[in-house]
């Protein structure tokens, strides 16, 4: 017990519990950890990874779903500040912010898994077949299993509705055979009671209702798919080995059809939102299955084509033009079968009716809230909306109703992995606010053993082949590459593995390590973009410095391009495996080195998000320097008038900004400007103009958050007429004294000007929610207006669907248009709009009193402080994140973070939520004090150097300087700065720069191994 005096409140725990083991709530645990907190994670099923884990393949990225998630599945099993608790659920939570008990039930998994060392055997041996719930049901497994190979923990479990001896006190034979002694059938439910300081709840997504899917056919007829099981056929891990055939009759088909909106804006099952992510994810999938039939017939039915997620309009764009889907706009039609085939009709927008027939019907299902989320609402005491989410405020989009619990993910509302992933880090730097007094008591340091010396020792290189299911191993020969690595000289072991990224084989490869003596690893399998820290880990746990490692990328160079050259991509993988072998031979041990972080953060940008990640990072406990150029804060949200719910937003937002002037933590300089940058993470030096003079900040991280601008249209005859608007004109005179002009009966709204080929290529995300928004608007001051929008897709996303059904039903007309046949205005006295309607199939026009236009975000000039931090933009001048999935609000430099509009288009809740992630994610170097930066840095030898510059200047991250040695000029490295590009290696005249890991000798013998 802590002592306190009367009137001193108790401390805070140390500890946060996260609900959930999905993408969201792994990603949460780790911040926590990193944040300095001890994490409970209590996952109900029997392993993390939740419905990422079952994915083929992410989109537009084209990874591996499993592979790039099993990095940081490993890496929450390895967090000694972690506690993974696996079928376990929150049964009460009681106390106050800070300082809360939950009782959490752990339910038997009659496997102890501090003993299992997933050898498999009790599946081998058990009698009891299942069907398997992991692949959909579509196939079978059995009672003793465990769900897939790179399950966290990987521990095998006892399905306790099919066990025999569980129901029947028969068989148990698992027992006999388990070598460890691992099978526990006396197990019992356990009842934890844990303190915690705050709450996360991430449990996910539900399943659609199978009487919604019975509708369209499924469970009726063997060929109608659900999204997930049709994701499980084409997965290489999945039931049919990646293979997509007819269930009806095992053929492969050749005319498949994606219906969307399955269980989403349909008022017949109560669901009247969009899930936000179906039309993406429909389209991932029928590109991945025209990878593996391309003459199959594709068509996709859509109601509205919401891909309005960062480049995925583009996306979306090329995935049709270069695989020629045929896309049908129409209501989910109807599916009938007769013999071996699927009859679908549907009318279209014209009115016209269809009918024809396909091998495979697969049903785009939405996501609803989880099973459970009334006991889980009770257990927590927090309120859930209409669906069965959690109830938020839009401006507190991750605070549930009860202060202290946290949401994240799917569970606040239907959205995607980056968002999902977003809300994780956002939801762990704002449950942790109040507890950071008690950041650090609770928590371990991981520890290594000491490094092996193996100077002077001859190389012995251990060599690892990844099947990666079929990824690598339906098309490469990989016991063929197996056995070719061990007649490579100096290699002294060879095997090959399933999953080289599964928490059991990073154990095996650490054991193989120690019994053989390896000095060099090698390892053949995925993108060392993704898994490379994974494997280097597991060297430092065996004893190795993490530097003699290489990888050689055979799925990426080998599998994946040479899919139809089965032989050749073997050859081609042995290559990379001689390569890898020579050029591991000559890796010596890089040493590490610890800096210290100076404890303050800069933000730049004093508009919403700004505003938000500083308040965010000074909560922390850290003090925070934020720049605005201009004189007030707020940036261009306060040029909104009113949000979706009738508040006027200008008021949280000025409230925000007095928070902030009000706040100890916080230095704020108006009117200033970022002029020049020097230094690297834990130790940026940053010159800001201001009106006194210029300003110098010593910061350890920073946050762009720079803002956007509303695109000016050049079309539909925008100034010249007084009554043709933009939405942002449109707000401002609906909150002044005289909304409307005198005697007005007619609106015409446009949508996507400027947007999605014209100026802007892609989706500004908004202004179908803001043009509905103000449509409703309108028609409360005056019912009789007809309002009119004129629209490509409405993408009213998530809970904005409820806004756009209100509209339609409040007689706003809604018409689709064709990009190449756009309205045509004509400016008169008042404006004219002709356009095309699909249904009287004819031209129409209207005089409207007042033209609105919708028009989009565009960057606001981003470039300078992109060279002075020397990140990357998008072609559209975004600032590009490191990882579109996994670090949505990181960038390339290490320290350096994003978030709102800077990043790309979104709305005032996901403007919040980005920028309490890029808040919390600046914060943990902050909380850790010191850094560890990566040790592939450049080194000059100075000898060879003869202090001419080049790589000085040449330089892009200014991690060179020269100095003065006896009166003679050298150059050297700093190494926190420096990010491994190479540039100044090979602009060096003398060849005195090397880089760690790519020497100059190392690369000359990858070269040389080539053509031996």
């Amino acid at each position: 017990m802590n002592a306190q005096t009367p009137n001193q409140a108790p401390s805070p725990i140390g500890a946060v519990m996260v609900v959930g083991g999905g993408v969201a709530g792994v990603q949460a645990a780790l911040d926590l950890s990193a944040l300095g907190y001890k994490v409970y994670l209590v996952e109900k099923s029997t392993a993390i990874g939740g419905i990422m884990a079952r994915l083929d393949k992410t989109f537009p990225t084209n990874d591996c779903s499993l592979c790039i998630l099993a990095p940081k599945l490993v890496e929450t099993g390895r967090d000694p500040n972690i506690d993974i608790l696996t079928k376990a659920e929150l049964v009460s939570l009681h106390g106050e912010p800070g300082r809360f008990t939950a009782r959490v039930r752990k339910r038997p998994r009659y496997i102890d898994e501090t003993v299992c060392n997933g050898c498999g055997q009790c599946t081998q041996y058990c009698i009891r077949i299942v069907r398997d719930g992991y692949n959909e049901n579509l196939c079978t497994t059995h009672a003793a299993r465990i769900d897939f190979s790179q399950a966290v923990p990987t521990s095998y479990h006892i399905d306790p509705e099919a066990c025999l001896r569980l129901n029947h006190q028969t068989c148990g034979l698992c027992a006999v055979v388990c070598r460890t002694g691992a099978i526990r059938f006396d197990q019992q439910e356990e009842v934890l009671d844990l303190e915690v300081g705050a709450v996360i709840l991430a449990p996910g997504f539900g399943r659609v209702d199978t009487e919604v899917l019975g509708a369209y056919g499924w469970g009726r007829y063997d060929d109608v798919l659900t999204a997930l099981e049709f994701e499980r056929l084409m997965c290489a891990s999945g039931p049919t080995g990646g293979e997509i055939v007819r269930i009806s009759n095992g053929r492969h088909p050749k005319k498949i059809a994606f219906l969307q909106c399955i269980g989403s804006r349909d008022s017949r099952c109560h669901n009247g939102y969009c899930s936000s992510v179906c039309c993406m994810y429909a389209i991932k999938q029928a590109t991945l299955a025209r990878e593996h039939d391309p003459e199959a017939a594709i068509t996709l039915f859509f109601m509205d084509i919401r891909t309005h997620g960062k480049g995925f309009d583009a996306a979306r764009e090329r995935a049709i033009a270069e695989n020629g889907f045929r896309v049908v706009y129409a209501r989910p039609p109807r599916v009938e079968g007769a013999g071996d085939r699927l009859f679908l009709s549907w009318t279209d927008e014209a009115g016209a009716s269809h009918c024809e027939d396909f091998d495979i019907v697969v049903l785009s299902q939405g996501l609803e809230a989880p099973d459970d989320a009334e006991p889980l609402a009770e257990a927590a005491g927090i309120a859930l909306n209409r669906y069965h989410f959690a109830a938020t405020d839009p401006y507190a989009p991750l605070a549930t109703t009860r202060p202290g619990v946290y949401v994240a993910g799917a569970f606040q509302g239907p959205k995607d992995i980056p968002d999902s992933v977003t809300q994780a880090s956002g939801a762990a730097g704002i449950a942790t606010a109040r507890l950071a007094p008690a950041r650090g008591r609770l928590t371990t340091t991981a520890t290594f053993p000491a490094e092996r010396e193996v100077a002077g020792e001859p190389p012995r290189v251990g060599v690892f082949v990844c099947h990666c299911g079929i990824n690598i191993g339906g098309v490469v020969d990989v016991p063929a590459v197996r056995d070719y690595a061990r007649t490579l000289p100096n290699v002294v072991h060879a095997s090959d593995n399933l999953y080289s990224c599964s928490q059991d084989t990073q154990r095996h490869m650490a054991d193989v390590i120690r019994r053989h003596g390896l000095n060099r690893v090698v390892v053949a399998a995925c993108t060392p973009r993704t898994h490379e820290p994974l494997f280097q880990a597991t060297l430092r746990e065996a004893g190795l410095n993490r530097a003699l490692f290489e990888m050689a990328n055979i799925r990426d160079q080998c599998s994946w391009v040479h899919m139809h050259e089965r032989e050749a991509a073997t050859e081609k993988a042995k290559d990379l495996v001689r390569m890898a072998v020579a050029k591991a031979c000559r890796l010596t041990p890089l040493g590490e080195q610890e800096l210290p972080v100076i404890p303050r953060a800069l933000v730049i940008g004093g508009g919403l998000a700004g505003l938000t990640a500083a308040l965010t990072i000074a909560e922390q406990g850290f003090v925070c320097t934020l720049v605005e150029r201009e004189q007030r804060l707020g940036g261009r949200a306060l040029l909104l008038s009113q949000d979706r719910f009738g508040t006027d937003p200008r008021k949280a937002i000025r409230e925000l900004a007095r928070r902030v002037r009000r706040h100890p933590r916080i230095t704020v300089l108006t009117g200033a400007k970022v002029s020049a940058v020097s230094g690297h993470v834990g130790r940026f030096t940053t010159t800001v103009d201001t009106r006194r003079g210029q300003e110098t900040v010593e910061h350890g991280v920073v946050v762009l958050a720079t803002g956007g601008r509303p695109h000016v249209p050049k079309r539909f005859g925008y100034g010249a007429s007084p009554r043709i608007l933009t939405q942002i004109d449109l707000e401002k005179r609906l909150a002044g004294s005289r909304p409307l002009p005198a005697r007005c009966r007619q609106v015409v709204m446009i949508q996507c000007v400027g947007s999605r080929g014209d100026d802007l290529p892609y989706c500004s995300r908004v202004c179908c929610g803001q043009a509905v928004k103000n449509a409703l608007r309108l028609k409360a001051l005056a019912p009789e207006i007809q309002v009119t929008i004129l629209y490509r897709d409405m993408r009213t996303y998530g809970f904005m669907e409820d806004a756009y059904r209100t509209a339609r039903e409040q007689g706003v007309i809604f018409t689709r248009y064709q990009p190449e046949r756009p309205p045509q205005v004509r400016v008169l006295a008042r404006p004219t709009v002709t356009y095309f309607d699909p249904i009287l199939g004819r031209d129409v026009e209207r005089t409207a009193d007042l033209l609105v236009l919708s028009t989009g975000i565009e960057a606001d000039d981003p470039t300078g402080l992109a060279r002075l931090f020397k990140v990357p933009l998008t072609a559209e001048g975004f600032f590009l994140e490191a990882h579109v999935k996994l670090r949505p609000v990181d960038l390339a430099v290490d320290g350096v973070f994003v978030c709102g509009l800077a990043h790309g288009p979104k709305n005032m809740e996901e403007t919040i939520a980005q920028a309490q992630a890029a808040g919390a994610r600046a914060c943990q170097p902050l909380a850790g004090g010191r850094i560890t930066p990566e040790p592939i840095v450049s080194s000059v030898d100075p000898e060879r150097c003869i202090g001419c510059g080049a790589c000085e200047s040449f330089c892009p991250y200014k991690a060179i300087e020269l100095y003065r040695e006896d009166k003679v000029r050298k150059a050297r490295v700093i190494a926190a700065a420096c990010k491994g590009c190479g540039i100044c290696a090979s602009r060096c005249p003398t060849l005195a720069i090397d880089m760690g890991r790519f020497t100059y000798e190392g690369i000359m013998a990858q070269i040389h191994a080539l053509r031996p």
